[in-house]
């Protein structure tokens, strides 16, 4: 049980051209793709940042989480991600613990990574999210 490293840092946005403007050709990030990840309402797109990335995250609907946010606070950081060896490990310690997680287990996000996330009244404010390879 470990973390490894920080996976990504997850923007959420209505405008995936202008992120890519900004990361791809500003500022000479490498665009690792676009991903639409329907259990989670997004359209993921990736710009590498050494051996991390950052996540721009694209709703599909106004009524997805990532809409909500984006209509409850616009666009900005959503949350931060961790990729740990030891996912179920660390659920369990989680739980032992009293941290308030947003799922019962993990489930399969973007890039076929296993994924739960960490509620922000657990975490001083900032939602965090733990991943781990399949």
């Amino acid at each position: 049980m470990k973390v490894k490293k920080i996976s990504h840092i997850a923007v959420a946005g209505n405008d995936a051209e202008a992120s890519r403007v900004l990361y791809e050709d500003i500022l000479g990030l490498t665009f690792n793709g676009s991903e639409p990840v329907e259990t989670e309402g997004v359209t993921t797109h990736f710009f590498g940042v050494g051996e991390s990335n950052i996540e721009m995250l694209e709703p599909l609907s106004e009524d997805s989480t990532v809409g909500k946010f984006l209509g409850k606070r616009g666009p900005g950081l959503h949350h931060i991600a961790l990729e740990v060896e030891g996912l179920d490990e660390y659920v369990l310690k989680l739980k032992s613990a009293g941290i308030v997680l947003l799922s019962d287990e993990p489930k399969i996000g973007a890039h076929n990574m296993r994924i739960i996330f960490i509620h922000p009244k657990s975490t001083g404010g900032v939602l965090v999210e733990l991943c781990e390879k399949v």
